[in-house]
């Protein structure tokens, strides 16, 4: 059991899976930071100095100016300025993704294509060897000459009616 958790944890996939989790991990942490620190206090000024961490309603139906002091008298909370921040919070790692992946794609399909064109094409013609003309690969009767051609499938090596007899 244990060699095959070995076998199986140290399958590249699993390793280049695992690397994807901590860098998602530290980016959402900086996705996070984006929007606590810039993106929110930004949109406070421009909503008129709402502050959308405050932004709640006590479910006991009194009123209370901070979140903090809605908890401490015990009241139970609805807090959609938390929601809110949280919304914006994914837009921005949903959007940042979606950038990301679509330069790589667009960086995958240049070399797609690159590749495409260095590959060789199998040769769809050969030459006579008695007139020298280009004749199709799969021809066993030069059209021009008129020889006869056999092709030994094994060796590759083009039989004329001279080395056939």
């Amino acid at each position: 059991m244990l060699k095959d958790f070995k076998k199986f944890a140290l399958k590249g996939n699993v390793i280049d899976m695992a690397i994807g989790v901590i860098i998602g991990g530290a980016f959402g942490k900086i996705v996070t930071s984006l929007v606590n620190d810039i993106v929110m206090p930004l949109l406070t000024v421009v909503t008129g100095k709402i502050k959308f961490e405050n932004l709640f309603v006590a479910l006991n139906g009194e009123h209370y100016d901070t979140v903090e002091a809605a908890v401490a008298d015990g009241a139970s909370t609805l807090n959609y300025g938390s929601f809110i921040t949280s919304v914006i919070d994914f837009l921005i790692i949903a959007a940042s993704i979606f950038i990301a992946f679509r330069q790589i794609n667009k960086i995958h399909e240049k070399l797609t294509k690159k590749n495409e064109h260095e590959r060789e094409t199998p040769p769809s013609v050969k030459d006579c060897p008695f007139c020298k003309t280009s004749i199709h690969i799969e021809a066993s009767r030069c059209p021009n000459c008129t020889s006869q051609l056999d092709t030994d499938i094994d060796s590759g090596e083009v039989k004329t009616s001279e080395n056939i007899l």
